[in-house]
């Protein structure tokens, strides 16, 4: 019989089971005030683009003029930092190091946002688009501190679930799903090409659009 206050074999195993959750409450809690809230905080404010749109403060071809002008911007910044050397302090803080030799990923971030505003129309573009503003910088919060080529399965769940209320004020249920199950991939697998992580700010949004776009193909079909 274990002592008083002693440990027990029955809630051994229960406490085993809570190490993951307990060391990605770690995590989250260590990245508090860290530079990766502060990244995380930059993405996220890109929400208010196409909520410019939503409060009806600018028309879709408006958003999407703005979204050519920053994408105009970011490569003129990036072109800057990568080819004449500009050096901001500002980059210090919003680019990784994989990312000093490489376009970075907020330029990737505004380019697929682009991509998607002017290729689709906005019933699908703005979920896709939230979802990288909005569902990514929640993963990475729950993934900080991990180098993994797959998210942890309960960091996958969440993003689809962000991504699938994201998308269900938009489309219905279908194509909802087919666009946050391709958000979550985009997002949780990190595939390698000729030696390059591919970004997903550079995949969410189109994944997520051609993702909805079938979506709505299959729902005809059924």
């Amino acid at each position: 019989m274990a002592p008083a206050g002693g440990p027990s074999r029955s809630g051994g195993a229960g406490e085993r089971g809570d190490v993951p959750r307990r060391g990605a409450l770690a995590r989250l809690a260590a990245t508090v005030g860290s530079e990766e809230v502060l990244r995380r905080v930059v993405h996220a404010s890109g929400t208010a683009v196409p909520a410019l749109y939503l409060l009806g403060w600018a028309t879709w071809p408006q958003v999407g003029l703005l979204y050519v002008l920053g994408t105009g911007l970011a490569l003129l910044l990036e072109g800057l930092r990568l080819y004449v050397g500009l050096d901001w302090a500002i980059y210090d803080h919003l680019t990784r190091e994989y990312e000093q030799d490489n376009l970075a990923g907020y330029a990737l971030y505004v380019i697929s946002s682009a991509v998607v505003a002017l290729a689709v129309e906005p019933q699908v573009a703005v979920p896709a688009i939230l979802m990288l503003t909005i569902a990514d910088p929640i993963s990475g919060l729950l993934g900080s501190g991990e180098l993994r080529a797959a998210k942890r399965t309960f960091v996958l769940l969440a993003t689809f679930g962000v991504c699938l209320l994201l998308a269900s004020p938009f489309v219905p249920f279908v194509p909802a799903l087919f666009g946050a199950l391709a958000a979550t991939v985009a997002d949780g697998v990190k595939p390698v090409v000729a030696g390059y992580v591919v970004d997903d700010n550079l995949t969410i949004p189109p994944a997520a659009a051609g993702a909805m776009l079938l979506g709505f193909e299959v729902a005809a079909l059924v």
